[in-house]
């Protein structure tokens, strides 16, 4: 569906240079803000919690997270979401999420990789996307009609969920819902037995660009120098 675009190994080249961390602490900070600190009532949370666990990231930096994101102590957290849109080489929409605590410093940083080497260009592309709430969860049942789950939850679409994050012998489902509705439909999902592993807002290309191996190549390349950067959170592409 191209939902969010994934590079194998990612997370493991993140976690070497110490930037996976750095990027799920800020997730759960923003995650905090917009929806509470309490995982039990804030699915998006309650996810960030879950991922920050499985990359061994502390309790007490889990803990000090939350904390800024709630405004609690005095150093509370200025950090905020911030989209910039363009295009890949071969002319791949792409939309970056950066979560920043300076626009300032961020701005001219991604204008700068955007137009490293004239490969990519910035530019209104967010028509091509719909924005949309975006839930990853897998359960145990394999022999669950996903459309039936689907409806039930409050979710528009669904679709089979295949990442190193659903256990062997777990069914994985990816739904979409309107935004709005996504706290409800995560709520429900996890109600129905379901484990949450994403529960977040998210572009998702209307129309997936399907390009020969060579300059699909040049696309990742340029995808990964965007995943490289502190202050990206998510990068989002057209490309099947």
């Amino acid at each position: 569906m191209g939902a969010q675009w994934k590079q194998a190994g990612r997370e493991a080249a993140a976690q070497k240079k110490g930037q996976l961390v750095n990027k799920l602490v800020r997730e759960l900070i923003v995650a905090a803000k917009m929806g509470g600190g309490d995982p039990h009532l804030n699915p998006r949370l309650a996810a960030a919690v879950e991922k920050a666990r499985k990359s061994s990231v502390t309790r007490d930096t889990i803990e000090r997270a939350i904390k800024k994101g709630t405004g609690q102590g005095a150093d509370s957290a200025a950090i905020e979401s911030v989209i910039y849109e363009g295009f890949a080489p071969n002319k791949v929409p792409v939309i970056v999420e950066c979560l920043t605590d300076n626009r300032n410093r961020t701005a001219p940083e991604i204008r700068h990789l955007f137009q490293a080497g004239s490969l990519g260009t910035p530019g209104s592309v967010a028509w091509m996307f719909d924005h949309v709430g975006l839930i990853e969860a897998h359960h145990g049942g394999s022999s669950l009609d996903l459309e039936t789950v689907a409806i039930e939850a409050g979710a528009q679409s669904v679709e089979p969920w295949a990442d190193s994050d659903v256990p062997e012998g777990r069914l994985g489902a990816r739904f979409t819902c309107e935004r709005n509705d996504l706290v409800g439909v995560a709520r429900g999902l996890t109600a129905a037995q379901w484990t949450v592993v994403t529960s977040e807002m998210a572009f998702v290309a209307k129309n997936l660009i399907d390009l020969p191996s060579d300059q699909r190549q040049q696309v990742v390349d340029f995808l990964n120098a965007l995943d490289d950067h502190d202050d990206v959170h998510r990068v989002y592409a057209a490309l099947k």
